[in-house]
């Protein structure tokens, strides 16, 4: 959901902790982007125009996906909430997209792996299968239950607002997230080849998956501009396969990455603190 989309503009949207979507991350107290891009300062012309191209081109594949999950199923164009939606989601990732390039390439490079491998392992494969469908599935669900279910009441306007102001503060964190960690790839695999390291500071220090918690803050506010309550209770089914997946990537990160057991031990929460 997010930058650097790659099959059905979804790998993006699938990743989680240290060594798949928030895992596998270096120590911010050693790493920094190079020097020669880690100012803002810079031009976008110093970045990799090829990378920064695929990752728009990613974003607004995503965005033409998000539109055809929602605006079929309503069978209508005229409903404004999800047209605002697109074209603001659409120009925050943009903005984003380029943002991430200057300031750290490494991450922007790894959200455009692909979400398959040869090392992926099976269990991965299954979670990932069962978080695509779910997140299909519910973009799906809000134009059915907007248009023809109807199974709550309509949220006021001051309800939508603030959901929208959920899911921008939602997205920041996930790209906080991303540029903490440049191995951020959207599989769970050993990226020992790659020199991965973990990372206990930032986002990271406070719960194991930042990148999850921001995803389901995000979703949740954007079923709240749609004008869907019943969505947001529907984001349990995406809270279910986001479970399972954590708990396969936990599984391979205690095998493969030095130190996350101790990890787990200091940091006790995966997505709310002093919750779970």
């Amino acid at each position: 959901m997010l930058v650097a989309t790659n099959v059905c503009g979804m790998s993006s949207l699938t990743h989680s902790g240290h060594c798949s979507w928030d895992t596998c991350a270096p120590n911010l107290s050693v790493y920094a982007p190079p020097s020669d891009r880690s100012s803002w300062g810079q031009s976008v012309g110093d970045a990799d125009t090829v990378l920064i191209a695929k990752g728009l081109i990613g974003g607004l594949f995503q965005v033409a996906l998000f539109a055809a999950l929602l605006l079929i199923p309503a069978g209508t164009w005229e409903w404004p909430r999800a047209i605002q939606f697109l074209i603001g989601y659409g120009v925050v990732v943009e903005i984003s997209t380029v943002a991430l390039a200057i300031a750290n390439p490494a991450s922007l490079e790894a959200r455009l792996e692909g979400p398959v491998s040869r090392k992926q392992p099976m269990a991965d494969r299954i979670a990932t299968g069962l978080l695509i469908a779910a997140i299909l599935g519910w973009f799906i669900f809000i134009p059915i239950d907007v248009f023809h279910l109807q199974l709550l009441p309509t949220p006021s306007l001051v309800v939508s607002v603030f959901g929208a102001m959920i899911g921008l503060a939602g997205y920041c964190i996930v790209m906080i997230a991303l540029y903490q960690n440049q191995f951020a790839v959207p599989i769970v695999r050993d990226q020992s080849e790659r020199g991965h390291a973990l990372v206990d500071t930032g986002l990271y220090g406070i719960v194991r998956h930042p990148f999850y918690a921001g995803f389901l803050a995000m979703f949740a506010g954007i079923g709240l501009w749609l004008e869907s309550y019943a969505s947001v209770v529907a984001l349990l089914v995406v809270l279910a396969a986001l479970v399972f997946r954590m708990m396969v990537e936990e599984d391979t990160l205690r095998d493969t990455l030095p130190g996350y057991v101790e990890y787990m031990s200091n940091v006790r929460y995966r997505l709310l603190p002093f919750v779970w």
